[in-house]
Parts: C-alpha cells; structure tokens; sequence
C-alpha cells in the first residue's frame, strides 16, 4: 500500500479469518503472525447484537501467557468501519502493542474488551471463524487445539447463523 497511510491491527478472533476481516476492512491485507505476550485469549465480551461471547485479549502481565494472532495492514480509510464494525467506545476500546514476530516487535493497534461477561459463551460459527482463521494463517497447532476446545453453544437465530457461516472456507 505505498504512498496510502495505512495502519496495523492486530486480530485474534473472528477477524483473523480474512475473508471475514475483508468484509468489514476491505484493503485488510495479513502481513505477519505473531503473539502478544502478556494476555490471554478470553471468550468474555458481550457481543452488542447478540450477546454471546466474543474474544478479548485480556492483560494479566504474565510473561508465560501470550495470545498468538494476525496483523493485518489495511488503509487508514477502511479504520473508522472496522472501528464501528468492532465497537469501539461500546463494548472495545483499542491500544497499542507491541506483536512479537519471528522475534522482532511490531506494533499494532488491538482491540480489548470493556464490556465482559466471565458467564458468556460463544455461539458455535463465531468460534468456527476464530478456528478457520487461525488455521487459514498457520497459527502453532497446539494453539489451534485450545480453540477448538473451547465451548459454545448453539444460535437460536438460523439467519444469523448461516449468515455467518457463510463465510467459512469449503471443506
């Protein structure tokens, strides 16, 4: 994106899916994996539309705790869309972190949670866009496999469902 200003965000849920990301940030262009040490992968913000659960990156200062994920870079224009989109100032707040790639820091823009619920789960196609995406960007199996175990439940909305699942890749 030469000549474009551009800004770096750093996803670890659904939006690592990039088709996913792509919908919401159009120029949404993945240039690296890597981790963001001291946090964890949380499922406790309360989503605004539906209320389950969704991802956060939760700070616990630990240096044994790290959450793995995809910075996108994408054009300065498509932010404010990704922001409302994400919610920012209505469930999200952003910050900036410094991502550990191949053992060089980058930094990027992450959204974290305000709004969280420890009770809330997520529903079964948002935790399948998280695992998709993680799969899709080549994320440490064993990282994977803890996606994977985590436990959802059901959308009692069809529409929204298949909405949704749409956007999961072919198997």
């Amino acid at each position: 994106m030469t000549g474009i200003k551009t800004v770096r965000v750093f996803s670890y849920g659904s939006n690592m899916l990039t088709r996913r990301l792509k919908e919401r940030a159009p120029s949404a262009t993945p240039i690296a994996v890597g981790q963001l040490d001291g946090h964890t992968l949380r499922w406790h913000k309360r989503g605004r539309m539906d209320g389950s659960g969704k991802c956060d990156v939760f700070a616990t200062g630990s240096e044994a705790d790290c959450v793995h994920g995809v910075v996108f870079e994408l054009t300065a224009a498509d932010k404010p869309a990704l922001d409302r989109a994400e919610g920012l100032g209505s469930g999200y707040d952003e910050k900036t972190v410094e991502i550990v790639v191949e053992g060089a820091r980058m930094p990027a823009t992450v959204y974290y949670a305000t709004d969280i619920d420890e009770s809330l789960r997520p529903y079964h196609w948002y935790k399948a866009l998280v695992v998709a995406g993680a799969r899709e960007h080549g994320l440490p199996a064993e990282y994977v496999r803890t996606l994977e175990a985590v436990r959802s439940i059901a959308d009692p909305d069809r529409r929204r469902e298949s909405t949704h699942t749409a956007l999961l890749p072919s198997t």
